[in-house]
């Protein structure tokens, strides 16, 4: 009988995360898929097929998916997927190149959560909390949250996230060339920082702003369906 205790404990527990994963599972599939293809499709556009020919063009996550960052991101509301391989050396600008493709991702993401949010409150309006209108509203929420904290996150001046990327494209040539080719060793130091969860909280607060500056632009909208 011990164990009766654990076990009501535990039931709760079970049904959130089951009720979480709902809308979880989707949206990060969805928003790590449409951040790799931004970064693979700007990448084409400016001439580097290189993404094309491994099947990187689409929304299927299967292509896209990384084990570890898409658990982060069920976690930790922050991960990774996959890169997108790029070859700067179709770019004719190779460090504009590399920073565009790089910004591709994160701002397709800030613009999937504005598209989101943007639909949220007519959703309501229209289909309330009903079993259809619930669940479209509580997706397109976890969307915003989601989608925001993937372009908070990769626009991080930290290798080998988006943001070092752009920042590099300031550096100059010699020390920028150097750095991409010692870029993979960054890693193990981005991984030290997400476990010891220093970076949890500047996320948190730089998402939130991020959101409550969309609000402030969507507040005319709003307005209008209350």
């Amino acid at each position: 009988m011990p164990c009766a205790p654990r076990e009501r404990i535990r039931t709760p527990l079970l049904q959130s995360f089951l009720q979480d994963a709902i809308y979880l599972i989707p949206a990060v599939l969805l928003s790590l898929s449409f951040h790799e293809l931004s970064h693979g499709y700007v990448a084409f556009k400016l001439g580097d097929p290189t993404a094309k020919q491994a099947g990187r063009l689409t929304l299927n996550p299967l292509a896209h998916i990384d084990p570890l960052g898409t658990l982060c991101m069920l976690i930790f509301r922050f991960g990774w997927a996959k890169p997108v391989p790029v070859n700067v050396m179709y770019f004719k600008d190779r460090k504009k190149g590399m920073a565009i493709t790089a910004a591709a991702g994160p701002l397709s993401n800030l613009l999937l959560a504005f598209v989101c949010m943007l639909l949220f409150v007519p959703v309501l309006a229209y289909a309330g909390w009903t079993t259809i209108g619930g669940y479209f509203a509580n997706f397109l929420y976890i969307m915003v949250l989601i989608n925001v904290g993937l372009a908070v996150f990769n626009l991080l001046p930290i290798s080998p996230l988006d943001g070092s990327k752009i920042l590099y494209a300031v550096l100059p040539n010699k020390i920028y060339f150097s750095i991409m080719q010692y870029e993979r060793y960054f890693q193990p130091v981005l991984f030290l920082l997400l476990w010891t969860g220093l970076l949890s909280r500047p996320i948190s607060f730089l998402r939130d702003a991020v959101i409550g500056g969309m609000q402030f632009l969507l507040q005319p909208f709003f307005a209008l369906f209350f």
